[in-house]
């Protein structure tokens, strides 16, 4: 039982939240551009993006992302880009 509780606790050590102005500095987008991709417009169909991370709340009025999400769809992005 010591052994899986250990294991919950090293799992738990490697998530970490971003807040806004980290994803922005990670990912190179403006604030509107992140919360445009998490929101279909009829406007702007394009800005939508249903791969972005959603982000988690972490307080009452705070949201911050996973890091291995937004990570994650970094890769994507780059391969993505790179398979033309």
């Amino acid at each position: 039982m010591a052994a899986k509780n250990e294991t919950a606790v090293c799992d738990a050590k490697e998530i970490r939240i971003l807040r806004r102005k980290q994803v922005e500095a990670r990912t190179g987008l403006s604030r509107s551009t992140i919360y445009a991709k998490l929101r279909r417009n009829s406007k702007r169909p394009s800005d939508y993006d249903p791969t972005f991370p959603k982000p988690v709340s972490v307080g009452a009025k705070a949201v911050g992302w996973l890091e291995h999400e937004i990570s994650a769809w970094l890769e994507a992005q780059i391969e993505k880009s790179r398979k033309v």
